[in-house]
């Protein structure tokens, strides 16, 4: 089958490599020159403009976005000089669902489809495959399926869920048509909402471990500094390498998320190359507000939300103004934080 890619960044890129692998034909766009034609050397088929691009590809064309979320609406609307009716276009990027909803509804009357992909794998998807959520009309999707298909990482050796047999459907391939327009953005927000949360709750454990050597430190003794009652209880030097890698074997906890925690404490264990700013891209902030639509209590993925916040600095002026306050009615003096 054949598809157009516009946006060849990490994810667009080896979309494109993993479909020509697959047998598809793909004709690609990007504003970057450079990107064209390395998947040209891919044996892609380069263009230098989206009406070139759009002139290559045959009908009915489908076009998929691989591009930030803020920019598909201008992709859309400069791909609509070129594009007629019954063409497709395909957004695989991280756009808000109220977005796909207001998206279909405008291309509907143009006689242009609209089909909605979460897209999960990242940089590793062009070995492992793409999980996929897919929102759109159901003839419009399961024309797609050569597609969807070739990009998902299919059953592989996972153990099939017990009672499954016989139900059918794609979601053992790792690729699922969840719904109308809209919902496979809506699945994809909560997924990557439940990603901030198994994320936190890693790095938190991670850090309780690491102070568990607390006690052979001297604490200072002063009334800025909560004492330590017990320190004979945390004198216990633990590796987080060998901890996060005894996990991967039969814990309850294991998953990929871990397997990629104990590379990176293999690696270094004081993660020195980070600097702890821990950006959030929209899903999360978006799955906390449909919580509260649908009064749905979400007091981990909140947090876990928040904490990215913090991460970034975003709490130093309400942190400053906490200090401020204890130092006016204590006279509290700040003290030096020890890394």
């Amino acid at each position: 089958m054949q598809l157009g890619m516009v946006g060849l960044g990490r994810m667009g890129s080896n979309m494109v490599r993993r479909l020509l692998k697959g047998g598809h034909q793909c004709v690609v766009f990007d504003m970057s020159t450079k990107a064209v034609n390395e998947m040209v050397e891919q044996k892609a088929e380069g263009s230098s403009s989206l009406q070139e691009f759009v002139s290559k590809l045959q009908k009915p064309r489908a076009v998929w976005l691989m591009v930030p979320a803020a920019a598909v609406d201008s992709s859309i609307a400069d791909l609509l000089k070129h594009l007629e009716p019954d063409d497709i276009l395909i957004d695989g990027g991280n756009s808000y669902y109220v977005d796909d909803i207001r998206r279909a509804k405008e291309l509907r009357p143009k006689g242009i489809h609209y089909v909605d992909v979460g897209t999960s794998g990242g940089v590793w998807g062009l070995e492992r495959g793409y999980c996929m959520m897919i929102g759109g009309e159901g003839e419009v999707v399961k024309h797609l399926d050569p597609i969807f298909a070739t990009l998902a990482p299919g059953a592989g050796s996972l153990p099939r869920t017990p009672g499954r047999e016989g139900l059918g459907g794609t979601a053992e391939q790792g690729y699922l048509h969840c719904g109308p327009n809209g919902a496979g953005h809506f699945v994809k927000m909560v997924h990557n909402g439940i990603e901030y949360g198994i994320m936190a709750a890693y790095a938190e454990g991670m850090g309780v471990l690491r102070g568990a050597n607390i006690g052979k430190s001297q604490d200072a003794i002063d009334a800025e500094t909560t004492p330590l009652r017990h320190p004979q209880n945390y004198q216990f030097d633990l590796n987080l390498r060998d901890i996060a890698e005894v996990w991967r074997r039969g814990s309850v906890i294991a998953s990929w998320l871990l397997d990629l925690t104990a590379a990176a404490l293999t690696k270094d264990q004081e993660l020195s190359q980070f600097a702890g700013r821990v950006s959030d891209s929209g899903e999360g902030r978006w799955t906390i507000k449909a919580a509260i639509d649908e009064a749905v209590p979400v007091p981990v993925l909140s947090a876990a939300l928040y904490q990215r916040f913090t991460s970034r600095g975003e709490s130093d002026y309400q942190d400053r103004l906490l200090s401020a306050m204890r130092f006016a009615f204590g006279g509290h003096l700040e003290k030096a934080t020890a890394k």
